[in-house]
């Protein structure tokens, strides 16, 4: 693979303008920064909706080095993340030094081809392996000797391919879902035991609040609500799966799209939160667990729109 293919799968992270850092994500990735300069590899652990990928990717932009990203998958070989002898390169020679006499030499050779693991490797950028334990413990086998050993071996058949110093900038961070999510595989003792796993867990009320704003414009007011009422049915401890920030952001955005909020539109509010938050805390769809559910957001709805009514109406009557 050519230099400018292989920079063809790198990023170059920066800060985005939008992100919300609030101490609860500072926390946490000066915690991973310091781990990572300490020489170790860093794991996010947590359920969907946790924010792993976009900490992970944070954290990323603060080592500040060129990023590739892999996607863990469960059809994933070795070859697929170190690369693989790919094409032949073929070379003639037509030798006229005596010009009566032609002599032919012919030279077919199999070329290496670089994947993305190689690519960050070599190069010494940030690898992020995203849910990597979706890919098979055999493919991820060859992660082994790159973070203990520091030297990552291919079966090239040319001996300049076959041996790979890892680069002293090289850096590596990892996400993956806990070992109960379906798709999911065990992780091997000897990796995990090669890296620092922080285990996330939903974001505090502050945030939520903040992160949920950003994404939809919406109001502190109303954004408030969104978020109690989401994190309300979390904490009911009666829904098949959590709802996470993604329902408190599309609730958020849609309410943005029709240009109303919780108290202009209650019905609408209603059954926007209703749908979303259905559809997120159940994989099944079964009628019960779906009416069930919908009991509960109601109820949250009617207390903190009340809530937020009746704050209102207090500071309405300050002022005047």
């Amino acid at each position: 693979m050519s230099n400018n293919n292989e920079m063809n799968t790198v990023l170059e992270l920066k800060p985005m303008s939008n992100f919300v850092e609030t101490e609860y994500i500072k926390d946490i990735t000066n915690r991973g920064l310091t781990y990572i300069k300490a020489g170790f590899p860093v794991h996010f652990r947590g359920p969907s909706g946790t924010g792993k990928t976009t900490v992970a990717m944070h954290l990323a932009s603060k080592i500040g080095r060129p990023v590739v990203i892999i996607h863990g998958d469960a059809e994933y070989k070795t070859s697929d993340l170190i690369g693989s002898e790919q094409g032949y390169k073929y070379k003639k020679l037509d030798d006229k030094f005596i010009h009566s006499v032609h002599k032919y030499e012919e030279d077919m050779s199999k070329q290496w081809v670089n994947n993305r693991l190689t690519i960050a490797v070599k190069n010494g950028f940030t690898l992020i392996y995203d849910e990597f334990t979706r890919s098979r413990p055999e493919a991820n086998n060859i992660l082994l000797p790159i973070l203990q050993e520091r030297m990552l071996s291919t079966s090239a058949a040319k001996e300049e391919d076959y041996y790979m110093k890892v680069h002293p900038e090289f850096r590596a961070i990892f996400t993956s879902n806990p070992e109960e999510y379906a798709g999911v595989n065990r992780t091997q003792d000897a990796l995990r035991d090669r890296m620092v796993t922080m285990d996330l867990d939903h974001f505090d009320y502050e945030t939520e609040l903040k992160i949920t704003m950003a994404k939809s414009d919406l109001s502190l007011k109303d954004t408030e609500v969104i978020v109690k009422i989401v994190r309300g049915l979390r904490e009911s401890g009666k829904t098949e799966f959590d709802p996470t920030i993604r329902g408190s952001i599309m609730i958020a955005k849609t309410l943005a799209t029709l240009k109303t909020t919780p108290s202009k539109s209650k019905e609408t509010f209603r059954k926007i939160c209703q749908d979303i938050l259905t559809s997120e805390t159940s994989r099944i769809g079964s009628k019960t667990n779906q009416e069930k559910v919908k009991i509960i957001v109601d109820e949250l709805i009617e207390l903190y729109t009340s809530q937020a009514a009746g704050s209102k109406e207090k500071g309405d009557k300050m002022t005047t």
